[in-house]
Parts: C-alpha cells; sequence; structure tokens
C-alpha cells in the first residue's frame, strides 16, 4: 500500500495563488503516474492534472489549462500543483492519485491505485 501525502490548501481570494503537494515517503520508483483530480459537494471527482513520472508529460483538464501547473520533485519523491489566476469555481476538495504502469489513462479516476486524503482549496469571490 502506498500512503500518499497532501499538503498546501487554504483560503484564498479570487485571482490569487496556492502550491499543493503531494508525497509518496520510499515508494515513488514503484509509480508510473500522478495526478490530482477535485470533488465538488455531491459530484463524482474530476480529473484536474497528471504527470508521467519517468518522461515528465502533462496533462490538463480544460477548464485549468494555463492557470495550473504539475510539476516533480525526484529528490523528493514530491509533486506539485501550482494554482494561479484561482477563480471561485476552483473550490472543491483536491486529491492527489499516484498509479502503477499496468493500466493508467490519465483522466481516468478508475486506473489510478492510490489516493491522498484530500485537502480541501477555498476561493473567496
Amino acid at each position: 500500500q502506498v500512503q500518499l501525502v497532501e499538503s498546501g490548501g487554504g483560503l484564498v481570494q479570487a485571482g490569487g495563488s496556492l502550491r499543493l503537494s503531494c508525497t509518496a515517503p520510499g515508494r515513488a520508483f514503484e509509480l508510473y503516474a500522478k495526478g490530482w483530480f477535485r470533488q465538488y459537494p455531491g459530484e463524482e471527482r474530476e480529473f484536474v492534472a497528471a504527470l508521467q513520472w519517468k518522461t515528465g508529460s502533462t496533462y490538463y483538464a480544460d477548464s485549468v489549462k494555463g492557470r495550473f501547473t504539475i510539476s516533480r520533485d525526484d529528490a523528493r519523491n514530491t509533486d506539485y500543483l501550482q494554482m494561479n489566476n484561482l477563480k471561485p469555481e476552483d473550490t472543491a476538495i483536491y486529491y492527489c492519485a499516484a498509479a502503477l504502469p499496468d493500466r493508467w489513462d490519465y483522466p481516468r479516476r478508475e486506473s489510478y491505485d492510490f489516493w491522498g486524503r484530500g485537502t480541501q482549496v477555498t476561493v473567496s469571490s
């Protein structure tokens, strides 16, 4: 079992920035890809961004392209979601996810094997 640890959520005004972090202590070598999803109350988790660890390839939902950036720090086994120009509609619980190599399909939450507990992001207007 891989435990993912998220940090960095909080309250910010519209137009502001936050950076989320996700660490998989000691287990990064097993992971093929990392992703971020968000969930609104009463709705399913939706894809936000993903990164293929070996190649560095990145993928984004249309709603966050140009505003969010996913990146990695190999030395810290950590990936980051930099969120700029935040909007009230970005308010949600954000979840970090990690995938093993056998069936990863970046926008599908079912293709991720491990999840963090989530961190709240609130954007005030």
